[in-house]
C-alpha cells in the first residue's frame, strides 16, 4: 500500500483529532485506506422520485418532490418532535424529526419545493419519514453527485457528529479525488488480464462514486473477486504449512479399548455416513502430521459416538482425549452417554465444569496430570490454567462455534506437541460459508440419519389455533409421550411484546392441572443443582412437559419428547428453530414440531416458517439462513479471526468466491511457498495481511 493511504485519518480535510478519534473508536478507521475500505452498503436512486400515493413500507428508501405547506413543534420534553407536512400532487406525508426540534423552527420556506429522501415507516396506519435529508430542489449540490447516491454504514455517535451517510458521503468526496497514481495494484497482472479485473484506483473511484451500473458492477467485482481470493490464498497456504510441517502424535494401532467396544459394545449399527468418516479420522491420525477436521451432522445424526470411537484410538496408542462443550447441560449430556458407553471397559472419564466443587476438581486435576484419567468432558472450565493434561492427544470441540477463538487456542496449546482437533457442528454449514470459515481444514459430513428415525413434521399454527394445540398436547401425553414448550424471553420485556416463560408457566397450568399433568420449567438463571433437577424430572418422565427457553437448544436428550412447541417462533432465526426441532425425533416414534407465531408476520419471517415445514435438511435450512440473515449471525463469525468481509457477500458471490478458491489453488499448486517473480506481490500482500488478521486456523 503506498504511504499515501497510509495517512492517518485526522489529515483528512473536515476530520481533525475529535472526529478523527471518534472514527476510530466506532468504525475502525484509522488511514485514509481505512475510509476507502468502507464501502456503501446501498446505492439510491436520485434519478427516480416517487408519489406520496405509491409509498409502502416494503421501499428501503423514497426519494419525493413537493412543498411544505405546514410546520409545527408537538410534545413535551423527551417526546418533543417536529413535523413537516409534504405536500405533492397525490397527497401529503409528514416529515417527522425527534432531534434538533429547535433547530429546524423557521428552516423551511413557504411556497418552495423541496426533495425529500428518507426510509417510510407505519405509524397508526398512516406513512411518515422519520429524520429525512431534505434538499431545496434546485440545489445543484444533489446534481454533482453520481445518479446512484452510495449510503453507508454509520453508528449513533457518529450521527450526533454530523457523520451520518451523508457525513461520510463528504469525507469520500474529498479522499476519492486524490486518489490518481497514488494507489499501487495488489493484484498480479496475469490476474487482471486473465480474469478481465478493472484496476484498483478505478475500482475504488467507481465504487464510491459510480458513473453508471456497468462500472459499479466492474468495480463490486473486482473488489470482491481480491477479498475473496487473499482470504483463499491464506487458507489454502495455511493448509499447506499444517500438512507440511505440524508434527503430531502417530496413532498407530487400533487395540483393546477400539476394538472391544466396536465389536461388543456398539449400541447399535454404524451408518455407512458415520463408518466412512472414522475411515477418514484414523487415516489422518495415522500420518504424523496434525489432524484438523471438521465434522458436520446433522442433529441425531451421530457424531457423538464418532468422536467417542476417535478418543478410543487415541486411548489405544496411550493418549488422553478430551471433549469440550459450550453449555454446562451439554457437557452433562455428554458425560453421561459416554461414561455409561465406555463403563464395561474399565476407562476413567470425568466431568469438569464451573460447578464441580473444590475438592472434586483437585482430584480431577491431580488424575489428569499423572495420566490416571483417560477421557475427561467438560465446559471453558477445561481452558483454565490449572488444568494440565499428561499426554493430551486427542481433542474434540462440539458446538465449536460457540467458543471464541482464543479460548480454542488455549486449549490447543496444553500439550507441548499440538493434539488431533475434531470441531464439531450440528448447525449446518451452507458450502461458501464453510470455505471460507473452514477453508483450511478437513471436513467429513455424516449425512445419514440412523436408520428407523421417522422424518419430523414440522407445522405453523397462529394463535387462532390455540386450543387444537392444547387438545394435540394431551392427546400424546396420554400416548405416554413428553412435550418441550419455547420461549423466547425468562421474564416480561416492555419493549418486545412476547409470550414469556412464567406466563406461559401460569396459561399452560391452567390448561394442564395437577395431578394429572406436571411440568417442569428450565432456563438459564437457574442454579446448576436446579437445572439438574429439573432435567432429570423430564428425563425419567416425571413431568409431561418443559418449559424452557433456548438453554435447551443443544444437547437435551430425551428419546420419549415427541412435541416441540415453540412460542413467538418468528422471533428466532432458522438455525435456531433447525436446532429446536431437533430435540424432538430422536425415538422411534412419530415426532412434531409446531412453531407458534403472532397471525401478522414480515416477509422473512414468512420464509422462515415456510422452509421450516418444507424440510428437514439442515443443509438446506442453512442456505436460506444465509440469504436472509447473512454469513455473520449464523457461525459467530465475528470472532473468528478470519471472516472479516468488507464487500463480498457469502450469500450472493458463490461463483466469485469459487473461483477465488480455485485461482488460489492453481497458483499454490504451482508455487507453494509464493517464492516465484509473479507472485512475489501475492507474498507481499498476505504478510501485510497477517498483521492485521490473527491467523487461527491452526486451532480451527
Amino acid at each position: 500500500m503506498s504511504n499515501f493511504l497510509d495517512t492517518p485519518i485526522e489529515y483528512l480535510k473536515g476530520i481533525g483529532p475529535q472526529r478523527g478519534d471518534m472514527l476510530k473508536k466506532e468504525l475502525q478507521i484509522f488511514t485514509y485506506y481505512d475510509l476507502l475500505s468502507l464501502y456503501p452498503f446501498r446505492y439510491i436512486d436520485r434519478s427516480k422520485f416517487y408519489k406520496i400515493k405509491e409509498i409502502n413500507e416494503e421501499l428501503p428508501y423514497v426519494q419525493l418532490k413537493g412543498k411544505i405547506v405546514k410546520t409545527e413543534l408537538l410534545g413535551e420534553k423527551q417526546s418533543r418532535r417536529f413535523v413537516a407536512y409534504l405536500k405533492d400532487d397525490t397527497g401529503v406525508i409528514e416529515l417527522v424529526w425527534f432531534q434538533g426540534a429547535k433547530w429546524l423552527e423557521g428552516k423551511f420556506k413557504p411556497d418552495t419545493e423541496y426533495i425529500v429522501l428518507g426510509k417510510p415507516s407505519e405509524f397508526r396506519g398512516k406513512y411518515n419519514i422519520p429524520h429525512p435529508d431534505v434538499d431545496l430542489a434546485n440545489d445543484d449540490s444533489i446534481k454533482l453527485n453520481s445518479v446512484l447516491m452510495p449510503v453507508y454504514p454509520s453508528t449513533e455517535k457518529l450521527r450526533s457528529r454530523g457523520l451520518d451517510s451523508k457525513g461520510i458521503l463528504k469525507l469520500q468526496e474529498v479522499l476519492v479525488p486524490q486518489l490518481t497514481n497514488k494507489v499501487e495494484e495488489t493484484l498480479p497482472e496475469n490476474i487482471i488480464q486473465q480474469y478481465k479485473l478493472i484496476g484498483k484506483e478505478q475500482a475504488y473511484k467507481q465504487i464510491h462514486f459510480p458513473e453508471n451500473v456497468h462500472l459499479l458492477k466492474q468495480a463490486e467485482y473486482r473488489l470482491k473477486f481480491e477479498e475473496l481470493f487473499y482470504i483463499q490464498l491464506r487458507l489454502l497456504k495455511s493448509k499447506h504449512f499444517r500438512k507440511q510441517s505440524m508434527q503430531s502424535f502417530v496413532f498407530e494401532k487400533l487395540g483393546y479399548y477400539f476394538n472391544t467396544f466396536f465389536n461388543e459394545h456398539l449400541p447399535f449399527e454404524l451408518t455407512n455416513a458415520q463408518k466412512r468418516v472414522i475411515k477418514e479420522i484414523r487415516n489422518d491420525v495415522r500420518t504424523g502430521k496434525q489432524m484438523n477436521r471438521l465434522l458436520q451432522g446433522d442433529v441425531g445424526s451421530g457424531k457423538t459416538i464418532v468422536s467417542l470411537m476417535c478418543m478410543l484410538m487415541a486411548l489405544d496408542n496411550n493418549f488422553q482425549a478430551c471433549l469440550m462443550a459450550p453449555t454446562e447441560i451439554l457437557a452433562q449430556q455428554h458425560f453421561i452417554i459416554i461414561s455409561e458407553l465406555v463403563k464395561p471397559l474399565g476407562i476413567i472419564c470425568a466431568l469438569l465444569t464451573g460447578s464441580v466443587k473444590s475438592k472434586a476438581r483437585k482430584e480431577i486435576l491431580k488424575q489428569l496430570a499423572d495420566g490416571t484419567l483417560q477421557i475427561i468432558i467438560g465446559t471453558h472450565a477445561l481452558l483454565e490454567d490449572p488444568v494440565q493434561f499428561k499426554n493430551l492427544g486427542f481433542v474434540v470441540i462440539d458446538e465449536q462455534h460457540r467458543f471464541g477463538v482464543a479460548q480454542r487456542a488455549r486449549l490447543h496449546n496444553k500439550n507441548v506437541n499440538p493434539p488431533h482437533v475434531l470441531v464439531m457442528s450440528a448447525t449446518p454449514i451452507p458450502r461458501t460459508l464453510a470455505m471460507t470459515l473452514y477453508g483450511d481444514l478437513d471436513t467429513s459430513v455424516i449425512d445419514e440419519l440412523p436408520p428407523g428415525r421417522k422424518p419430523i413434521q414440522t407445522l405453523h399454527y397462529s394463535d387462532a389455533k390455540r386450543l387444537r394445540l392444547y387438545g394435540f398436547m394431551k392427546e400424546q401425553i396420554k400416548l405416554g409421550r413428553q412435550v418441550y414448550v419455547v420461549y423466547p424471553l425468562i421474564e416480561e420485556s416492555e419493549k418486545l411484546d412476547l409470550k414469556n416463560l412464567m406466563e406461559g408457566y401460569d396459561s399452560l397450568s391452567e390448561q394442564f392441572p395437577l395431578p394429572e399433568y406436571r411440568i417442569s420449567i428450565l432456563h438459564g438463571r437457574m442454579e446448576s443443582d436446579a437445572k439438574d433437577f429439573e432435567m432429570q424430572r423430564f428425563v425419567k418422565n416425571q413431568t409431561h412437559i418443559m418449559i424452557a427457553t433456548t438453554v435447551i437448544e443443544v444437547g437435551v436428550n430425551v428419546p420419549n419428547a415427541s412435541v416441540m412447541v415453540i412460542e413467538n417462533a418468528e422471533r428466532f432465526g432458522l438455525s435456531q428453530l433447525h436446532q429446536l426441532r431437533g430435540r424432538v425425533g430422536r425415538g422411534a416414534d412419530q415426532s412434531y414440531c409446531i412453531l407458534m407465531t403472532s397471525y401478522k408476520l414480515s416477509q422473512d419471517a414468512k420464509v422462515r416458517m415456510q422452509t421450516m415445514c418444507r424440510t428437514n435438511d439442515g443443509f438446506e435450512v442453512a442456505e436460506v439462513d444465509l440469504q436472509l440473515r447473512g454469513p455473520g449471525d449464523i457461525e459467530g463469525t465475528q470472532q473468528s479471526g478470519i471472516l472479516n468481509l468488507k464487500i463480498a457477500d457469502l450469500a450472493k458471490d458463490q461463483q466469485i468466491l469459487q473461483l477465488a478458491r480455485q485461482v488460489a489453488s492453481d497458483i499454490l499448486a504451482a508455487d507453494p511457498e509464493l517464492q516465484q517473480p509473479q507472485h512475489k506481490l501475492l507474498n507481499h500482500q498476505l504478510v501485510r495481511q497477517n498483521k492485521t488478521n490473527i491467523n487461527w486456523s491452526k486451532v480451527a
